[in-house]
C-alpha cells in the first residue's frame, strides 16, 4: 500500500528546515531508524554532502538517522533496502536528470508501490505527479524524459501562489503559467500552497495543513479543494 507524504515545502516562514512537518513525520516514519535521502536536487547548488547534514539535523530531532543515496556504490539496491525515503527540494530538471541517469526512477516508482515510505518536498513532491511539465524551476539540465513517478494520478505545482491584490508585477501569474499547460495536455495540476501536504495511504489522498489546494482541469474553470479526502470527478 502506498504510504507518502507530498509536501509544498520544506521550510515555512519563520520556521526551521522540516519544523513544521516534524510532528506529522514522528508518526509517519514511526518504527523506522534510517530514511535513504535523495538529494539530487541540489538547492542553490549545494553539496550533497551538504544538502545530507542538513536533513541529519532535522531528523535526529525525532530521533530518525539518514544516508544519502550517494554513499552507496550501487543506488538501485539502496532504494529496494531502503526502511523510508526522502527526496529533498531543489531543482527538479537536474533531480529528475539523475534518477534517469543513474537508472533508478523505476526502481524508486516500484518502492513507493509496495509500501516503502516516502517523505517528498518540492521538487521531490513535484516527482510524484504524472510529469514534471508543473515545476517553476528552470531547465538547467535537460532530462532524458520529463515523466517521473506518476504515484498520483495528477501534477503538483509546489510553493503555489495566489495573484497579490494592487501589485503591479507584470509577470504572469501560476495561474496563467497552467492555463497554457492545459492548452496541449490533459494532466489535472493541483496548485499546493506553502504550509499544506498532501497524505497518500492506499488510494486515499488528503489535504492537510493550513490552506485549501487549487485544482486545475483542462477546459474547467479553476476549483478549490478543502482540506481532508481530495475527491472530485474527472471532467466535471
Amino acid at each position: 500500500m502506498k504510504k507518502l507524504i507530498i509536501a509544498s515545502t520544506s521550510t515555512i516562514h519563520g520556521s526551521g528546515y522540516l519544523e513544521y512537518l516534524l510532528p506529522t513525520l514522528t508518526t509517519f516514519f514511526v518504527d523506522v531508524k534510517t530514511v535513504l535521502f535523495i538529494p539530487y536536487a541540489r538547492p542553490g547548488g549545494i553539496s550533497y554532502n551538504e544538502y545530507t547534514k542538513t536533513a541529519e539535523k532535522a531528523f535526529a530531532k525525532i530521533n530518525i538517522g539518514v544516508t544519502g543515496i550517494h554513499q552507496f556504490e550501487n543506488p538501485k539496491e539502496a532504494i529496494q533496502k531502503a526502511e523510508a525515503i526522502f527526496t529533498g527540494g531543489g531543482n527538479t530538471f537536474e533531480l529528475v536528470n539523475k534518477l534517469y541517469k543513474n537508472d533508478i526512477i523505476y526502481a524508486l516508482k516500484q518502492a513507493l508501490e509496495t509500501g516503502t515510505p516516502y517523505l517528498g518536498t518540492s521538487a521531490g513532491s513535484n516527482i510524484c505527479g504524472v510529469n514534471m511539465k508543473n515545476t517553476n524551476d528552470m531547465p538547467i539540465v535537460y532530462p532524458p524524459s520529463f515523466t517521473t513517478l506518476g504515484i498520483i494520478p495528477f501534477n503538483i505545482n509546489a510553493h503555489f501562489l495566489d495573484p497579490i491584490k494592487g501589485s503591479k508585477h507584470m509577470g504572469e501569474t501560476r495561474e496563467t503559467r497552467i492555463k497554457e499547460f492545459h492548452v496541449f495536455n490533459e494532466v489535472a495540476v493541483l496548485g499546493l500552497r506553502e504550509g499544506s501536504w498532501l497524505e497518500v495511504f492506499g488510494d486515499n489522498i488528503s489535504l492537510k495543513g493550513k490552506h485549501t489546494a487549487r485544482l486545475f482541469q483542462q477546459n474547467l474553470e479553476a476549483i478549490e479543494l478543502e482540506k481532508g479526502s481530495l475527491k472530485w470527478e474527472a471532467g466535471k
